[in-house]
């Protein structure tokens, strides 16, 4: 007997997409191409891997990312539920160990009594049954132009992703554990402090590094997503934008001198046992060499091994806005729903987010209910609305900010106050929806 409803691609919003329905009673085939073949950007076999950092941002619900995350856990997320259980010291970030949380994810998927798991590269779209597609932003190939056929047309921009180097190959005579304005754990970031001096040389060098090509894009004007902007172009837009911006010192004070330094790149753990670090905002698209010769001018850094160098790589998504509704559903083949990345979400939970969502939605089509929507003061809610409703020209990726939610009634000046009223206003929209849920028995 056929699945009741098929998700192709187990990455992040494929498995929770598959969870939702399966948790709900349906029976779900989950077809997924790993490790049969790879993208340029995944290396591991097993699902949700994450690809450019272990960070799922900001902790505090107060935040824009905090308060996707606490309504994902309030809507039962099987993501949440392995990120916190896989949680490590990252100050007032949310920070996994990658490897234990993929293999966390694989492995609830793979022993769900509901989940059918099939390898196989799907290279066209389902015709019949329900189908909720989680390919990814590097969706290629014949199923990447039928989709892109469906939807009239694609968007692309390119994305980055950050070193990683081994903990006992850093000089720790140059570094130190310190979180900005001794906010968290002291372990969760290493800082490696720079004088004027060393800023500056390092500077020169990164500007004037070779870069590697990029493929399968318009090389000659690439759009590069904000949030994953390279390091190296990042720093081309003048000589002190990266002492504002990832190589800013405020908050911290170098222990040697006692004084707040010149310039500072941190350090973020990348597992449990603090063996590996991510460079933090160090997205590169330099040349493996290079990386290593320029990167090995950061103090503390001099002899530090590389277990991945940077990469960036092209993220493909949907002209989103007409083509799908704000359940994911494609409005004119409400069987079939999008899901992640490739949708206009931009960001790890909220691809996953938009697979929760999708999951939930494709199990109200099976019982013949309304669709879920969440109100648009909640950020889950408000990235839909994004989705499949933005009026922009140039429909580009949206992550959670506060600036998608409608202003609150009252004015605020402070922004903490501001933001904090902002979460409680999202949380309490949300109650209905769980309630409705509750009711109709929806998990």
């Amino acid at each position: 007997m056929s699945a009741a409803v098929t998700v192709i691609g187990a990455g992040l919003a494929g498995c929770e997409a598959a969870w939702q329905v399966a948790e709900n009673g349906f029976s779900v085939e989950l077809i997924e191409m790993k490790p049969l073949k790879y993208t340029p950007a995944h290396q591991s076999p097993d699902f949700a891997e994450l690809i450019c950092s272990n960070s799922l941002k900001a902790a505090r619900v107060e935040s824009a990312a905090g308060l996707l995350k606490e309504e994902m856990r309030r809507l039962g997320s099987l993501l949440m539920s392995c990120a916190d259980t896989c949680r490590v010291p990252a100050g007032g970030a949310l920070a996994v160990d990658r490897h234990l949380f993929s293999a966390a994810v694989t492995k609830r998927i793979r022993e769900h009594p509901n989940i059918t798991v099939r390898t196989e590269e799907v290279t066209s779209l389902p015709k019949e049954g329900l189908v909720i597609v989680a390919t990814g932003p590097l969706t290629e190939g014949p199923l990447a132009d039928e989709i892109f056929a469906l939807c009239g047309g694609k968007l692309s921009f390119f994305d980055a992703a950050a070193p990683i180097v081994t903990a006992e190959s850093l000089n720790y005579d140059r570094c130190f554990a310190a979180s900005r304005y001794d906010h968290g754990e002291d372990s969760a970031y290493l800082n490696c402090p720079m004088n004027k001096e060393e800023y500056e040389a390092f500077y020169e060098a990164l500007i004037h590094a070779e870069r590697a090509p990029v493929h399968d894009f318009d090389v000659q004007n690439p759009k590069v997503y904000e949030g994953c902007m390279p390091v190296e172009v990042m720093g081309q837009r003048g000589h002190d934008t990266l002492r504002y911006g990832p190589l800013k010192p405020v908050g911290l004070r170098d222990p040697r001198t006692g004084h707040r330094p010149w310039a500072v790149v941190q350090l973020r753990r990348e597992d449990r046992d603090g063996t590996l670090y991510n460079l933090v905002g160090f997205q590169t698209n330099l040349r493996f060499p290079e990386q290593k010769r320029v990167f090995g001018m950061i103090p503390g850094l001099e002899h530090a091994e590389f277990v991945r160098y940077g990469v960036m790589h092209r993220n493909t998504f949907l002209n989103s806005p007409g083509f799908l509704g704000a359940d994911y559903a494609v409005l004119k083949r409400p069987d079939l729903f999008f899901a992640g990345q490739i949708t206009g979400v931009e960001g790890y939970m909220e691809s996953a987010s938009s697979g929760l969502m999708a999951g939930k939605n494709a199990v109200c089509r099976l019982r013949g209910l309304d669709p879920v929507i969440l109100p648009e003061q909640t950020m889950i809610g408000a990235l839909s609305r994004h989705v499949a409703e933005s009026v922009s020209r140039d429909f580009q990726p949206m992550g959670a900010n506060f600036g998608v939610l409608p202003p609150l009634t009252q004015s605020i000046r402070d922004k903490q106050e501001r933001y904090a009223a902002l979460a409680q206003r999202g949380l309490q929209a949300l109650e209905p929806t769980l309630q409705r849920l509750k009711e109709e028995g929806i998990r």
